[in-house]
């Protein structure tokens, strides 16, 4: 497995992991600056020994993790031991040798500067990376907050639709940035995409409202189901009922994010 890039600052390798929730697999990004023979990982994905040999064949400074989901997190544990490079995350239970993320700092390493945003909504511990130096437009590293293709599961209690909306906002104000998402293929306008996903959430919430006004605001998760998703492959029917789950809570004003462990899929 050969890196490939994909921007001035960024290469990906391709983790073996595809299937109905991870797409192709996981794109695991290798960060590096000009002249720099070292490199920062992000989201290592799967504790697959070829596909960490790939992510460890030259010097690594530091790995990042968008979020705490295995299929993100399982080999960073290995990839530290092999590279001797700290572990970083929003949620200190996957930092190993190095702080918590923090929003909005600035991470130096590896002739690259990169700017961490959080992002919470897919889960509580989301964040984005910003490399605003990467080409012309500079390049956002989205984890599951934005995929190359499809749409963001968001699954409660960890995961917010509230919190979900606000970072697409967020995301969208970034400008024309390059999309290095966690999943899929790599996008080249930031606020294009994340303009169309906010009308998708909106056209999904508008639909769930028309339900809830034949069935009654009682519906359950898999009557409201049974009625937007009339064409779901039955491989995904959890996913969608997670994303319903989470527009009721957020229709109904019932609550927000809380603690848990998530859902392992984007």
């Amino acid at each position: 497995m050969t890196p490939t890039p994909v921007t001035e600052q960024a290469a990906f390798v391709l983790a073996p992991n595809p299937g109905p929730m991870t797409l192709d697999g996981t794109n695991s990004y290798l960060l590096s600056g000009p002249g720099s023979a070292s490199s920062i990982v992000v989201d290592p994905g799967p504790g697959d020994a070829g596909h960490l040999s790939a992510l460890a064949t030259g010097p690594v400074e530091l790995i990042l993790i968008t979020h705490r989901h295995h299929d993100h997190t399982e080999g960073a544990a290995e990839l530290a031991r092999l590279t001797g490079a700290p572990v970083r995350a929003a949620d200190p239970a996957h930092c190993i040798g190095g702080e918590t993320l923090r929003d909005g700092e600035i991470i130096t390493a590896a002739g690259v500067s990169v700017q961490v945003i959080a992002t919470p909504g897919h889960t509580t511990d989301s964040v984005s990376f910003l490399l605003a130096g990467d080409g012309p437009t500079g390049s956002v590293l989205t984890g599951d907050t934005i995929l190359g293709r499809g749409t963001t599961v968001i699954a409660p209690p960890d995961g917010s639709l509230g919190s979900y909306l606000d970072s697409l906002r967020l995301l969208a104000g970034l400008g024309p940035r390059f999309v290095l998402p966690a999943h899929g293929p790599q996008l080249p306008d930031l606020s294009a995409v994340a303009q169309e996903y906010l009308a998708h959430r909106e056209q999904r919430l508008s639909a769930i409202r028309a339900v809830l006004a034949r069935l009654g605001p009682g519906a359950t998760v898999a009557e409201v189901t049974d009625a937007v998703y009339t064409d779901i492959d039955p491989s995904v029917r959890f996913a969608a009922e997670h994303s319903v789950a989470a527009q009721l809570t957020y229709l109904r004003g019932t609550g927000g994010p809380g603690p848990g462990p998530g859902f392992d899929g984007p």
